[in-house]
């Protein structure tokens, strides 16, 4: 039968993806931060944002690892931050630009793997599969809706067969 990931029920969604923050190694995501802050300031929200258009929605940040980030990078001299309209607005310190110089090779190592991790050869392909899964998100919502035990177990069951094809065809 098919084997749920304790995670994969993350949040409001039903089948989100379970390994949002694996998309960067421990500490990576202060280079990208940076990096964004270089090319103009930004607020928290932004960040996200930015990331999820980056990665073709794939991967978007938590706030819960967002924020802490920009705070350490606060305190340690590399961002600074500025309260406009009530949101905090940061940009990069002549401090971070150095940092990101002095460890020029670690954030490009970290530029290219993002760009490989992101890069599709026929993105079209993948809209429409990203399509179809949520697609198929809303209408298992329904079927969760509807308690109905009968149709729930035969759904279960198509969930189940799938995820068996889907896990064969990755071993391929």
């Amino acid at each position: 039968m098919f084997k749920f990931k304790a995670n994969m029920f993350r949040g409001d969604r039903f089948f989100k993806e379970h390994s949002h923050e694996s998309s960067f190694q421990k500490g990576d995501l202060k280079y990208v931060i940076l990096d964004l802050l270089k090319d103009k300031p930004r607020h928290g929200y932004e960040i996200i944002r930015e990331l999820e258009e980056m990665s073709h929605g794939l991967y978007t940040p938590s706030p819960g690892a967002v924020y802490p980030t920009l705070q350490m990078l606060e305190e340690m001299g590399y961002a600074e931050a500025a309260e406009r309209d009530g949101k905090k607005i940061y940009t990069i310190t002549e401090k971070g630009l150095k940092f990101l110089d002095e460890r020029k090779d670690s954030a490009d190592e970290v530029r290219s793997h993002m760009k490989h991790r992101w890069s599709f050869k026929n993105i079209g392909k993948m809209a429409m599969m990203m399509k179809e899964y949520h697609a198929l998100e809303h209408l298992l919502s329904q079927v969760l809706r509807s308690q109905d035990a009968e149709k729930m177990k035969r759904v279960r069951q198509v969930l189940s067969d799938s995820y068996k094809e889907i896990e064969a065809i990755m071993a391929e």
